[in-house]
């Protein structure tokens, strides 16, 4: 059996308008991903709507509209490959998306392509500014540049160099190396550099975006951090016994294995051992992380434990916070947040209502430089250092030490409102 090519998660991030969505759809179908015949059906669509020339964006904007609907369609999970990879793709259409999909577990994005549009006008915007500084908060450390629109602007050089600088200083104001960054010269829409060479730029010898994908690097496997699972579901299989569910985030699990899980009853954590460890109705004499396991455990009871609750191993316990400070970006709310803000902090598979006890400092959400201290709110555009209580007991980890652990989006009313990673927190002794 040939070795299974390694998945990414690819985030496309970029101001509004600068054809995120073509890229992907332009991407999709050059690459044989999406058939001529469903590339007609959006052509026509697209047309009957006025909208000729967005064919290629509505492949991903009719995924997202059938997903809502609960529709598997193909396109979803179509593993979009390269020579290198399969891909999970992330389109990134406002904040919204962008950061849900960022944060629920299984698309922490591995990298990102920031779009950028080089028609004269273009280039930096405010919200290439928002997602380039949220990219690097939620912890996506690789990135390709687009720089796209290039038949609008005439396939200059000079353009492509003008945008290259302003974005490269953009970068780096934000903590990224620009020069370990691929910039490519693109123009979706009449399908230059995106899958296909192009001879309309001869003076650009760089990749084009799909073969770009493959100079992205396997994000390392942090095997070397205590063990991580998060708790997606418990079930009780009859004749087997208590089988939990989840992903490992870090760290290794293997049969024989001692375990605790917290909070768990009263927030005490309670203790058993792992028997088997199966994925796909295989044995597993060991899962790593990102595989999505079932295990079998002795002395833990199926009303012991609950979604949310978090694995590890006895000489490394998972964190439970009391409180924690938070690097927090406020993205959608409708009003401002003021001290007392109670909304649900999604944090790895745990939904917790948790008390915003204390706005320490606002920050410039392009430099992340403090702007006031003690601000009375924070509201849209701002990131901000949070003191944060939860309701009940929860299991955290700081950023430097299990980054995987440390991030959450707050949800209020059906949207996510904020994102953020806890930096520091106050210990439960259990």
């Amino acid at each position: 059996m040939a070795k299974e090519k390694e998945h990414l998660n690819l985030v496309f991030i970029g101001h509004v308008d600068h054809g995120k969505s073509t890229t992907v759809g332009r991407l999709m179908f050059d690459s044989g991903a999406i058939s001529e015949q469903q590339m007609r059906k959006l052509r026509e669509k697209a047309a009957e709507l006025g909208k000729s020339g967005f064919e290629f964006a509505y492949v991903m904007d009719n995924l997202k509209e059938e997903q809502e609907r609960g529709l598997t369609i193909d396109l979803a999970h179509k593993k979009f490959e390269t020579p290198k990879y399969y891909l999970t793709i992330i389109d990134a259409p406002g904040h919204r998306d962008f950061v849900k999909n960022m944060i629920t577990g299984a698309s922490q994005a591995d990298a990102g392509v920031l779009v950028v549009s080089a028609n004269p006008g273009d280039g930096v915007q405010a919200q290439t500014k928002e997602h380039v500084f949220l990219a690097r908060t939620l912890g996506v450390d690789q990135l390709i540049v687009a720089v796209n629109k290039m038949d609008m602007a005439g396939y200059k050089e000079e353009r492509y160099n003008e945008v290259k600088d302003q974005v490269s200083k953009l970068l780096k104001s934000v903590g990224y190396k620009p020069e370990e960054i691929l910039f490519v010269a693109q123009a979706s829409f009449p399908g230059d550099n995106v899958f296909k060479k192009t001879d309309k730029m001869p003076w650009y010898k760089g990749p084009t975006l799909y073969e770009a994908i493959d100079h992205l690097k396997v994000p390392d496997k942090p095997v070397d951090l205590p063990l991580r699972l998060p708790i997606q579901d418990v079930y009780n299989i009859t004749g087997i016994g208590v089988v939990p569910v989840g992903r490992v985030e870090t760290g290794v699990m293997k049969p024989g294995d001692k375990i605790i899980v917290v909070p768990a009853r009263e927030g005490k954590g309670i203790t058993g051992e792992v028997k088997t460890v199966e994925m796909h109705h295989e044995q597993l004499p060991k899962a790593e992380p990102g595989d999505n396991v079932g295990f079998n455990v002795r002395g833990i009871g199926k009303k012991d434990i609950a979604r949310g609750d978090v694995v590890g191993h006895l000489d490394s316990v998972p964190t439970v916070a009391t409180e924690f400070t938070a690097h927090m970006v406020v993205l959608n709310h409708p009003t401002v947040i003021t001290v007392g803000y109670t909304p649900v902090f999604h944090i790895h598979t745990a939904q917790v209502a948790c008390q915003i006890t204390a706005i320490e400092k606002k920050l410039n959400p392009a430099t992340g430089a403090t702007l006031q201290e003690n601000p009375d709110f924070v509201k849209n555009g701002d990131a901000a250092i949070v003191k944060v209580k939860p309701t009940t007991p929860l299991v955290i980890e700081k950023q430097k030490d299990i980054p995987q652990m440390s991030r959450f989006a707050i949800r209020d009313s059906g949207t996510t409102v904020a994102a953020g990673m806890c930096i520091d927190l106050v210990k439960k002794q259990i």
